[in-house]
Formats: C-alpha cells, structure tokens, sequence
C-alpha cells in the first residue's frame, strides 16, 4: 500500500499592519528623544538698561562663556583663552556672517574679558555682542 504525501504547508506572516508598527515607533522615539542644547558654564550675565535682542539665526552665532573663576568655555569644551582664535578663526572663514556672543559673568575679572577679545581679534572675528538681561 502506498502512503501519499500532504500537501506541504505554506505559511506566511501577515504584513499588512507593519507600516503602522514601523510609524507608531518613528513617533516613538521622535517623542522620547532629547536634543543637546549647549549648556555652558554657570554665569550670571550684568544687567542692562537698554538691549537689543540679536535677529540673526542660530547657525550664525558663537558662544563663548567665562564664568567668575575665569574658566572659558567654546561649544561644549573648556578651552585656553589663547586657543579661541584657533576654534573661532576656521568656524568664520566657513561662515562669513559669524556673530560672536560673550556670556561672562558680572563677578568675572576684566582681565579674562581682555584675553578674550585679544584672541578674538587675532581670529579676526570683530563682531561681537555681549549678553546681557534687562534691568
């Protein structure tokens, strides 16, 4: 007596609902996720009477940060006040409109303050604003 096969089974996954799955986790992790925003360092800023809010995007703007222990802070790095020059100077051939915006501390030294706009100077970087809050 002969014994015939089964017919083999074929079984698949169904996929119809996997571009909602594949969007439901895009919006996810789109959610959950946490952009880096440049901190800098602890300073409180002098106020001012009169200031003017900078109309100019982000992109076109440089931080520096010196806080009141004369620590010198450039895009999420503490740095020599003399190796600005060398981190600002090739950010402004990239982009000619470069606006550098200090933040320094109202109990921070002067002298800090000189350093930095000597190595600035050196960079060629000669628009500079300085932060402030109003009064």
């Amino acid at each position: 007596m002969k014994i015939s096969k089964k017919s083999e089974l074929h079984v698949s996954i169904p996929t119809a609902s996997m571009p909602d799955i594949v969007f439901m986790l895009i919006i996810f992790f789109m959610v959950s996720s946490v952009f880096k925003q440049y901190d800098g360092l602890p300073v409180k800023v002098p106020s001012a009477v009169v200031t003017k809010k900078i109309e100019q995007g982000k992109r076109d703007i440089c931080y520096v940060w010196a806080d009141r222990k004369s620590r010198v802070m450039i895009e999420d790095q503490l740095v020599e006040p003399r190796r600005i020059s060398e981190i600002v100077y090739p950010k402004l051939i990239d982009n000619p409109r470069l606006l550098v915006a200090l933040k320094v501390d109202q109990e921070g030294e002067m002298n800090i303050v000189n350093d930095i706009q000597v190595a600035l100077r050196n960079a060629s970087a000669l628009r500079i604003v300085y932060a402030t809050r109003f009064k």
